[in-house]
């Protein structure tokens, strides 16, 4: 049943007769549009999509990971060239899963370049960082500290460079072991 009144539509606040919708007052051509959106949501996306380029909303379906951590062992991606502004090539590989990005790698051609190699283990913490949080948006992995600390020690390629004292300072934040609370000194 609809009730029919002249005022401002909810959505678009134009003054037109109106018609209850659910909890909203809105014109004709607002509950047509309403009940597009309703009923072909995945067109909807797509225009979306094509006029702000990013989804519409955060996913609402995750893919849970089978194993938290662990991604299948073969994955799609595809792999890109670009150059910096000293003319080094550096390649991009970004690994997917159902189309969305959940793993970046760079590399470059100049691994065993010594001036290189600080820079590359900044990168690699950036990219497994970046990865890490890739996996959280699109598969719904748990983010945690401890998690973010792994990426960073693994990224580190010498002592005392950027991702180790990175790593240094953040694990004294990190959960060593859990204080037992007092509801587990309360006997029966």
């Amino acid at each position: 049943m609809t009730k029919q009144k002249t005022d401002c539509c909810d959505l678009c606040g134009q003054q037109k007769k109106l018609q209850v919708h659910g909890n909203r007052q809105v014109c004709s051509t607002c509950k047509a549009i309403i009940s597009h959106v309703k009923n072909h949501p995945d067109e909807i996306k797509k225009v979306w999509c094509e006029l702000y380029d990013e989804p519409i909303l955060p996913r609402s379906q995750h893919h849970p990971l089978q194993d938290e951590g662990e991604l299948p062992d073969v994955l799609d991606g595809k792999r890109y060239r670009t150059v910096d502004r000293e003319d080094n090539k550096w390649y991009l590989s970004i690994s997917e899963v159902d189309g969305n990005p959940v793993e970046v790698f760079a590399s470059t051609a100049f691994d065993r370049d010594n001036e290189l190699q600080s820079r590359i283990s900044n990168l690699t913490t950036i990219t497994r960082l970046i990865s890490l949080m890739l996996r959280h948006i699109f598969l719904g992995e748990r983010l945690t500290l401890e998690k973010c600390l792994k990426q960073i020690k693994r990224s580190s390629r010498q002592r005392d460079d950027l991702p180790d004292m990175l790593y240094g300072v953040l694990s004294r934040y990190s959960r060593q072991e859990a204080t037992p609370s007092s509801d587990d000194h309360q006997s029966a």
